[in-house]
């Protein structure tokens, strides 16, 4: 094999992660070559398929990833399923590199009694439905009047918010048009919100919270009797800006004039309430019971044994995220990730993988916001850095060996493609997916809208590779 050559790096999942992690090792004075597969059709990951349609703002993170891909010098290859099309020593005769980053997109487990009756949903199911991913089914059974979401972070808001929000109120977004004729017919009338500890320990973000107090004709509840704070919860108040606008911002509701509101549609928070039994008739959800938690003076909660029933046809569990295992990779099932120091992935015995890396939610964990991965890629990448060539701090690469670390026995980028194609992998491009990024823009144009997400694969994949006349 050649010295001279490129370096070869393949990074599964094209999320932010993937995408920051290959603008970052682009930029260093490496010679390198970087593929970037996905298993769906379609880039972008989170900020695709797990951030709300009304949030635009965020989206807009698409636009600079976007940017990146449409470089040039970062090779999209998209429908490629790892684990299925091709494994670990598959990829080691393409490239001398492989850096993990798909993410986590299970539902962590919350195991308490009721939790697998009819009516029981883990908000990761039910945030792809309403963001169009391919993999879920098209249909939701929005049947329930009143619901409850649980958890206390941005993903239990925007399930609240979604379920509560009146459908027309999205018709401006990207909201694929199945999700908006099932909204439509939702009979929702109240949105119930649990948090196990207090208005000082809730990990909303202050402008996601504020944004709730602005959605039509949907009034917010807070119960002065869940209003509680302790030495800890002054303590984040007075050490956090972030914490002291939510406080603000929820203490401002816990003043509105029950008689005001005449909303069509309520959103309760409920604060020190742990879930402690989902209650079902006939297999079916139709209560959660909570028991009231007392904070103990650092931000911390207990059980108090008095117990609170409402009558619920829906729970939705946003309790967080979990990673999933990949095939030939060592995992941490405890953890939802993949075994790895600082982004080097190790064995059973801390041993590091030679020329195996992680990064983003599938390294660290799902904390954190999606900008976080920036920082989080750096150090994947930086290690990566020295690994290759030999340079302890990962700085002056010049000094180091530039053609070590070519380990694959095929370096031609055009090896991979053939691979694939023997293997009847139909791979989407960065051009491919740019005819569908068009198509999905003129569907969204005279609706005024930015686009309207195309949701089968099979009809994804058509448009994609110019097989559809649509």
């Amino acid at each position: 094999m050649s010295s001279t050559r490129p370096l070869r790096v393949a990074i599964v999942g094209a999320g932010p992660a993937g995408i920051y992690a290959a603008d970052i090792l682009s930029k260093t004075d490496l010679d390198v070559s970087i593929d970037l597969f996905e298993r769906l059709p379609a880039p972008f990951g989170l900020v695709r398929y797990g951030v709300a349609p009304d949030h635009p703002r965020i989206k807009q993170i698409i636009v600079a990833l976007h940017r990146v891909l449409a470089r040039g010098d970062v090779r999209l290859l998209a429908n490629v399923d790892y684990g299925v099309d091709l494994k670990l020593d598959d990829l080691r005769q393409f490239y001398d590199a492989v850096i993990f980053s798909t993410g986590s997109i299970r539902d962590a487990a919350l195991p308490i009694p009721g939790i697998d009756l009819d009516g029981s949903y883990g908000a990761a199911d039910f945030v792809s439905w309403y963001d169009g991913h391919p993999d879920v089914p098209r249909t939701w059974p929005l049947e329930a009047k009143e619901v409850a979401v649980l958890g206390a972070g941005n993903v239990a808001l925007d399930v609240a918010r979604v379920l509560a929000k009146h459908a027309d109120d999205l018709l401006p977004t990207e909201i694929p048009s199945n999700v908006y004729d099932t909204l439509k017919t939702s009979p929702v009338t109240d949105v119930h919100v649990f948090a196990r500890r207090g208005p000082a320990q809730v990990k909303f973000s202050p402008l996601e919270l504020r944004e709730l107090g602005h959605v039509k004709d949907v009034d917010i509840v807070v119960y002065p009797e869940d209003y509680d704070f302790d030495e800890g919860s002054m303590s984040a108040i007075e050490s956090s800006n972030q914490t002291k606008q939510v406080v603000k911002t929820l203490t401002d509701w816990t003043l509105v004039e029950p008689s005001t509101q005449k909303a069509s549609r309520r959103l309760h928070l409920h604060f020190l309430h742990a879930p402690v039994e989902i209650v079902g008739t006939d297999g079916k959800v139709t209560g959660l019971r909570t028991e009231r938690t007392a904070l103990q003076g650092d931000g911390t909660v207990k059980g108090t044994g008095e117990l609170h029933d409402f009558p619920v046809q829906a729970v939705y569990r946003a309790v967080g995220y979990f990673g999933s295992p990949l095939a030939e990779i060592p995992f941490d099932e405890l953890k939802g990730v993949i075994s790895n120091r600082e982004g080097r992935v190790v064995d059973l015995d801390g041993e590091h993988l030679p020329g195996v890396y992680a990064t983003g939610w599938i390294k660290r964990g799902p904390v954190g916001l999606i900008g976080h991965t920036k920082s989080d890629a750096s150090e994947t990448i930086r290690h990566l850095v020295e690994d290759v060539t030999g340079v302890g701090d990962g700085g002056d690469v010049s000094t180091g060996d530039l053609a070590g670390g070519r380990s694959a026995d095929h370096g031609d980028p055009q090896a991979v493609l053939d691979f694939l194609a023997d293997r009847g992998v139909d791979v989407v491009e960065w051009a491919d997916f740019e005819k569908l990024d068009a198509h999905e823009q003129a569907l969204g144009e005279p609706h005024g809208r930015e686009r309207i997400k195309v949701v089968p694969r099979e009809e994804m994949l058509d448009i994609a590779k110019g097989r559809s006349d649509s």
